[in-house]
């Protein structure tokens, strides 16, 4: 029995992934990786590095493979321990798609058209509106099945993926008996939506074509302090927590309460007579001061390929130990013959 194993007994098993589209935002920072570190204290977690969902959208090659390894390194920078956790990248793991391909034979056409993902991106690139965005959820289905994962942290854009997760895994159980756990959704209260810095209407995402609604993780100090100074905010000068009426400041103020711990009766008290101008230098010395640490781990770990690539050779072996035994069934339950 392998160590992961005796751990599942005693611990629910986590999966998620991230893309590696470049550098992460503040926004990845706070509603996932930050909280994804506290995470392996409790869990057997497994953490994933969603390339194969990268191909939805034209990637340059080159590109995607740096950006792997990159996104690697900044996990590890943040917190994330190769010896706690299983870190890997997806397409080193064949039975994601092994698996995928049965999911997708158990998805109705209805279900996956339905997805709101597939019309959000359908409608940003309408000249690609490929197969893969299509059955890009049962994908998503097959990551968290293959290791029967107990909980899924999903953000409010997720939900509905993994709701398909399970109506599929029911399915797949009903018809051929049971076989797959039904994972559940692990939503954090604090920080799960950070909105953009020019639009607080919107989530902050770096696809936006204004660098400055975003901030990256290895955004430095000065870069970091200019986009907070320049965040949309409103006319009424007083810093007081109101989403509605004051998404700016809120969105600001959550920012401010995640890296200094203070509750928003605090911050208001805090800035109270005090200009928004205070108060944004106060925002961004703040974020600039608590990524500086993770900054410096990740030139660590991008200075030293080998070991990143190490990290990710250990990981992908030890995910592929319980995704092979999952398809071996999976197989087995189907009618596939296997040598």
């Amino acid at each position: 029995m392998s160590a992961n194993e005796t751990n599942t007994e005693a611990k629910k098993r986590i999966l998620s992934g991230i893309q590696p589209t470049g550098t992460f935002t503040l926004g990845n920072y706070i509603g996932a990786i930050r909280n994804w570190a506290k995470l392996q204290d409790d869990f057997e977690c497994l953490y994933m590095i969603a390339d194969l969902h990268a191909l939805t959208v034209r990637q340059v090659p080159a590109e995607l493979r740096a950006h792997t390894r990159e996104a690697a390194a900044m996990l590890l920078a943040a917190g994330i321990n190769p010896a706690e956790s299983i870190l890997f990248v997806q397409s080193h793991v064949p039975a994601h798609t092994q698996l995928n391909w049965i999911l997708c034979c158990n998805s109705q056409f209805g279900e996956l058209s339905r997805m709101t993902q597939f019309k959000d991106k359908s409608a940003k690139h309408p000249d690609n509106v490929n197969g893969g965005l299509f059955t890009y959820p049962a994908l998503m289905a097959a990551d968290i099945l293959i290791y029967n994962a107990d909980l899924v942290p999903v953000g409010q854009d997720q939900t509905q993926h993994l709701e398909l997760s399970r109506t599929v895994a029911n399915r797949f159980n009903n018809l051929y008996s049971p076989t797959f756990h039904m994972p559940e959704g692990y939503i954090t209260k604090e920080g799960a939506k950070i909105m953009s810095l020019v639009d607080p209407t919107k989530k902050m995402s770096k696809s936006d074509p204004n660098v400055n609604s975003f901030i990256l993780m290895n955004d430095d100090k000065d870069t970091i302090i200019r986009k907070f100074k320049r965040a949309v905010t409103d006319s009424d000068g007083i810093v007081r927590y109101d989403a509605a009426e004051k998404p700016g400041i809120s969105n600001l103020m959550c920012i401010y309460n995640i890296f200094t711990g203070k509750d928003m009766e605090a911050i208001e008290k805090e800035f109270a007579g005090k200009g928004y101008s205070d108060f944004k230098l106060a925002v961004g010395e703040a974020v600039a001061d608590a990524l500086a640490p993770i900054q410096g781990e990740y030139a660590r770990y991008l200075a030293d390929k080998k070991y990143v690539d190490e990290v990710l050779k250990d990981g992908a072996e030890k995910a592929s130990y319980l995704a092979n035994r999952m398809m071996s069934k999976v197989y087995k339950k189907v009618g596939l013959l296997q040598i």
